[in-house]
């Protein structure tokens, strides 16, 4: 009997301790620290042509931004201006990344909002966003001719983090 009482205290407390200190660790999912990095060679398939792209025949630029969007996205609405600016820029040229959307609403957006991109792809998937540490849409990733990665937004690029890129790329 004072078995059965002790264990059915003890078990419990064992278990809410470990409950307890689960909520102590700090270690949230935070792709920032992907700044520094190098992306490695992936390879994608074309958006409108189906044709292969591999990420690392972009290294004759001197900055890409690397762009996860999608039609059903309303922040990728709301941030598309400012892809439609950074598209004038020499020095950069901007992929976009069509994240699990039908082929058809992709191409239907960027008729009606215009296309910034210098090269489209889709991940029908997801797979290949993952990889490179994405989570959600939109996000972008300022990358230089090494493929290091330079900056990281997660959200759609704002007024400010579109200033940040212009003096990224003009420095």
């Amino acid at each position: 009997m004072k078995i059965k009482i002790f264990t059915s205290f003890i078990i419990p407390a064992i278990i809410l301790s470990l409950f307890f200190f689960g909520l102590k660790n700090t270690n949230n999912y935070n792709t920032l620290n992907l700044v520094g990095n190098k992306i490695d060679n992936i390879e994608l398939n074309g958006l409108e042509n189906n044709k292969k792209i591999l990420i690392g025949n972009l290294l004759s630029n001197n900055y890409t931004l690397i762009n996860f969007w999608a039609s059903w996205c309303l922040p990728c609405r709301a941030e598309h201006k400012f892809l439609l600016s950074l598209k004038k820029d020499e020095d950069l040229k901007i992929l976009g990344i069509n994240f699990k959307d039908k082929k058809i609403n992709s191409i239907n957006f960027l008729e009606e909002l215009g296309d910034p991109y210098h090269f489209l792809a889709e991940d029908k998937s997801g797979k290949v966003s993952v990889k490179l540490g994405i989570y959600g849409v939109p996000e972008s990733i300022l990358v230089d001719k090494n493929f290091i990665i330079i900056k990281k937004f997660i959200g759609p690029i704002s007024n400010s983090d579109y200033n940040d890129i212009i003096k990224i790329i003009n420095n």
